[in-house]
């Protein structure tokens, strides 16, 4: 009981500093999951370009950024580009590279979701004399999204997890503030739980938000 009394004492005392990182936390994850959707979607069409060279280099992409992992990415950004004369901030590197990964699964879930498409109302689209942009805006783009909304949460949670990685190229997010705590008293168990209950709080929140979404889009006698 001292130990989590200690723990509890310290927690108080940091938890200006828990609430930046927090902050920090969901900033970073709200800033790259829409940035992430939105270049997502840019990925999402460029696949389905009628030329072969702009659809073979997207799938080398989606390939590429769903093949390595995320740290290295990161590092290979923070660590890497001060040698070509380019310093970002680490908020920046966190963005950018967590951008250009979640776009390339964002694009994947769209993709998939497009596979289940009826194609005789693209045909029929065709038809009516829109062109290949309209046919995306008006006919493809709403029905992927609303059939993508499980895959797209998840991937908000994941988002939201993976986030914490962000600490290694010293970003101060919520993490971060974290292992600060443990630092100055040793209580790794009660700090990574008390982290560990955090985050599954906010997984909570994005679920319950998730499940009321894919009710209110639900494409009536299709499925989710």
């Amino acid at each position: 009981m001292n130990g989590w009394s200690a723990f509890l004492r310290d927690l108080l005392e940091q938890m200006p500093l828990i609430l930046t990182g927090v902050g920090e936390t969901l900033k970073l994850t709200v800033a790259f999951s829409i940035t992430g959707l939105a270049l997502g979607i840019v990925v999402f069409y460029l696949s389905l370009s009628r030329h072969t060279g702009v659809r073979r280099a997207i799938q080398a992409y989606i390939s590429f950024f769903i093949g390595m992992p995320l740290i290295v990415l990161l590092f290979l950004m923070y660590y890497g580009l001060p040698q070509w004369g380019i310093s970002p901030s680490p908020f920046m590197v966190a963005v950018i590279g967590f951008t250009f990964n979640v776009a390339a699964y964002n694009a994947a879930y769209l993709t998939t979701a497009y596979n289940g498409l009826d194609y005789l109302e693209i045909e029929a689209a065709k038809a009516q004399g829109f062109n290949h942009l309209q046919i995306f805006r008006f006919v493809i783009l709403p029905q992927v999204l609303r059939l993508s909304v499980p895959a797209l949460t998840n991937q908000v949670i994941r988002n939201l997890k993976d986030s914490s990685v962000a600490f290694l190229i010293q970003y101060t997010e919520f993490f971060a503030r974290v292992q600060e705590l443990a630092a100055t008293n040793f209580q790794f168990f009660q700090a990574y739980l008390f982290a560990a209950l955090v985050y599954l709080a906010f997984v909570s929140v994005i679920v319950v938000a998730a499940r009321y979404l894919e009710k209110r889009v639900i494409i009536p006698g299709g499925s989710r």
